[in-house]
């Protein structure tokens, strides 16, 4: 009964977690639309978020390798799609400024619903640690990829290359 509670009470954390995450980034992406875009900008998320494979040192959130090759390619190249779609630059002055695009908000509370959804059915297979497991790759595999595309889009409009390599 004990597992019961708390496999409950961890899902139900997980799950309003979750939903909060959403709400903030969609605040913090809204306010970031009115601030320049750098590099420094594009990059750090997903080295902050790479603090989150520490998880794995802990026995119960290890899953197999190729659960974790499917979260993190389903999460690069199905979940980043819609932001890759919905991300745009555009110069201002001497900055450059990230479009904001109508549909991104639907898009976010749409990752959302779906990965929810997603996790519900995932948790009758497999540990709610392992879930979390799987779903934080998924979610890297979309942040890493979306990333580059912005720093990739983000260079071409504005002209910087990588530096030549020196012989």
């Amino acid at each position: 009964m004990n597992n019961l509670i708390n496999s409950s009470y961890i899902q139900w954390v997980v799950t309003i977690g979750a939903a909060l995450m959403a709400v903030s980034v969609l605040i913090i992406r809204l306010k970031a639309s009115r601030k320049p875009v750098t590099i420094k900008k594009i990059i750090i998320p997903p080295l902050g978020m790479s603090t989150g494979f520490a998880m794995f040192f802990a026995p119960e959130m290890h899953i197999p390798l190729s659960w974790a090759l499917i979260a993190f390619v389903v999460g690069a190249l199905l979940f980043s799609y819609p932001l890759i779609r919905t991300t745009h630059f555009e110069i201002v002055g001497d900055e450059v400024f990230a479009k904001r695009s109508p549909g991104f908000a639907y898009i976010l509370i749409g990752l959302l619903v779906i990965r929810l959804a997603l996790h519900e059915v995932v948790e009758q297979y497999i540990s709610v640690l392992q879930t979390g497991s799987v779903f934080f790759l998924l979610a890297f595999g979309m942040i890493l990829r979306w990333r580059m595309y912005m720093l990739k889009e983000y260079r071409a409009i504005t002209g910087l290359t990588d530096p030549p390599a020196q012989a």
